[in-house]
C-alpha cells in the first residue's frame, strides 16, 4: 500500500467515526428536502406560469432519496424515469443544478455493484448530451454528472481501503493475542520444568538422607548431625531456587528473561549435595573461556541435575562420573554411574516423540531440554549394559 493509499484509507477512516453516531435517513431526508427545495424554486421562477402538477413532479423526483443507500438502484430508476419525465413536459423549470442527480449518481458510484455502476454511467452519458439544448447545458452537466461519479468512485475506494487496514489491524491483533497465548503456554511448561528438577532432586536427597538418619543416629551421632545438616541445606536450596521461579510469576510484567538461568559453575554445588547423601562424584567442567549461551548451559545444568536425581532414586550407584566438555560447535555431556543399569537398549531422541522414551516425566525432561537447544539426548545401559548412561550434545549456535 502506497503512503497516497494509506492516507486516503486514514480518511476514510476518520470520516466513518465522525459520522458513525448520525443516523443516516435522517441525513438523507434532509438532503431530499434541500433538493426538493431547490426544484420547486426553479419551478416557482421560471418565466412560464406552470400548473400544480409540475410542482408535484418536481417534489416527487426528490423523494425517493432518503433510501438511497439501501437500494442505490431502484432510487436512480425512479427518480431518472421521472426527471426524464420532467425534461419532456417542463424542461425549463428543472433547476440548473439538480441536486438530486447528484446525489443519485454518487451514491450508485459508491454503493453500487461494479455492473450497476458502469451500466450507469454508460447511459447516463449520452443521455445527457441528448436531453440538453445548448452546448454550455451539455458540458455542464457532464462536468457534474461525471464528476459526482468520479468523487463517489473515490469514496468508494477510501472505504475499501479502511475496512483493508481494520481487516489488518485485525489479523494483527490476532496474531499477537495467538502469540501472547504460545509464549504463556512455553514459559509454563518451562516453569513446570524448572519446578520439577528443583523439588525431584531436593526431595530426593531429602528422602534418602532421612532413610539414612535413623540407622546412624545412636551408632555415629556425628555423622547423623551431617546428615541432617544436608537435609536443611537441600531444602534451603530448593527453597531459595523455588522464589526465584516464583518470583518470575509474582512480578508485574515479567518477562522470560527474568526467568533463573542456572549456569555450569553451579555444578559443584550439586555434585557436593549427591557426595553428601553417600554417592562419589567424579565432575570434569571446560575451563573457563568464551562465555556459553545462556540457554545451552541452563540445559546442560538441568540434565546434569535430573541424571544425578534418576541416580539416587534408581540406580543404587556408589560412584557417577560427570564429564561437559565445550568443542568450537557443540557442549557435549555424559553422566555414567556404576548402578543398576535398564534392560533395554539405548534410544535416542531428537525432540520427536516417536524417538522420546518410554521412562518418567525426568527423562523426557532431558529430552525436552536438548530439544530446546537444537540438540540431542540418549539414555540406556552403560558399557556392557552395567550401570546407566545419559548424553547429550547441545549445539553453541544453530
Amino acid at each position: 500500500m502506497t503512503r497516497w493509499q494509506r492516507r486516503g484509507a486514514e480518511l476514510g477512516r476518520r470520516w466513518q467515526e465522525r459520522f458513525a453516531g448520525v443516523n443516516p435517513y435522517l441525513v438523507d431526508s434532509l438532503i431530499a428536502a434541500i433538493s426538493i427545495a431547490v426544484s420547486l424554486w426553479a419551478v416557482h421562477n421560471d418565466d412560464t406560469r406552470w400548473p400544480w402538477w409540475t410542482y408535484l413532479l418536481a417534489t416527487a423526483i426528490s423523494l425517493p432519496l432518503p433510501w438511497r443507500r439501501r437500494a442505490p438502484m431502484t432510487v436512480l430508476g425512479v427518480s431518472g424515469c421521472l426527471s426524464i419525465l420532467m425534461g419532456v413536459v417542463a424542461h425549463s423549470a428543472q433547476p440548473q443544478l439538480a441536486l438530486y442527480g447528484i446525489v443519485v449518481v454518487y451514491t450508485v458510484a459508491d454503493r453500487g455493484k461494479d455492473w450497476q455502476r458502469w451500466l450507469m454511467l454508460g447511459i447516463l452519458v449520452p443521455s445527457t448530451v441528448l436531453g440538453t439544448h445548448s452546448l454550455n447545458g451539455m458540458i455542464f452537466s457532464e462536468l457534474t454528472s461525471i464528476g459526482s461519479f468520479v468523487f463517489g468512485s473515490l469514496v468508494r475506494e477510501l472505504r475499501r481501503l479502511a475496512r483493508v487496514e481494520q481487516e489488518r489491524a485485525h489479523e494483527a491483533g490476532r496474531r499477537a493475542a495467538a502469540d501472547a497465548a504460545r509464549a504463556v503456554a512455553e514459559e509454563r511448561g518451562r516453569i513446570a520444568r524448572e519446578m520439577h528438577d528443583i523439588l525431584a532432586h531436593a526431595v530426593s536427597l531429602m528422602v534418602i538422607q532421612a532413610e539414612a538418619g535413623p540407622l546412624v543416629v545412636h551408632g555415629d551421632p556425628e555423622k547423623a548431625i551431617r546428615t541432617f545438616d544436608t537435609i536443611a541445606d537441600a531444602g534451603r536450596d530448593a527453597m531459595v531456587q523455588l522464589r526465584r521461579v516464583l518470583g518470575v510469576l509474582k512480578e508485574q510484567g515479567a518477562g522470560p528473561e527474568l526467568a533463573p538461568q542456572p549456569r555450569l559453575l553451579e555444578l559443584p554445588e550439586v555434585a557436593e549435595r549427591v557426595r553428601a547423601a553417600g554417592v562419589r562424584v567424579e565432575l570434569a567442567l571446560p575451563v573457563p573461556g568464551p562465555a556459553l549461551p545462556a540457554d545451552v548451559e541452563a540445559a546442560a545444568y538441568r540434565i546434569v541435575q535430573e541424571a544425578l536425581t534418576n541416580i539416587l532414586k534408581h540406580s543404587g550407584a556408589d560412584l557417577v562420573d560427570v564429564s561437559v566438555t565445550a568443542g568450537d560447535e557443540a557442549l557435549e555431556l555424559t553422566v555414567r554411574d556404576n548402578g543398576r543399569g535398564p534392560g533395554e537398549e539405548t534410544r535416542e531422541s531428537r525432540g520427536s516423540k516417536a524417538g522420546g522414551w518410554s521412562g518418567g516425566r525426568g527423562l523426557v525432561g532431558i529430552r525436552e531440554r536438548a530439544a530446546a537447544c537444537g540438540g540431542t539426548a540418549t539414555a540406556g545401559p552403560g558399557p556392557d549394559g552395567r550401570g546407566f548412561l545419559v548424553t547429550a550434545r547441545l549445539p553453541l549456535s544453530l
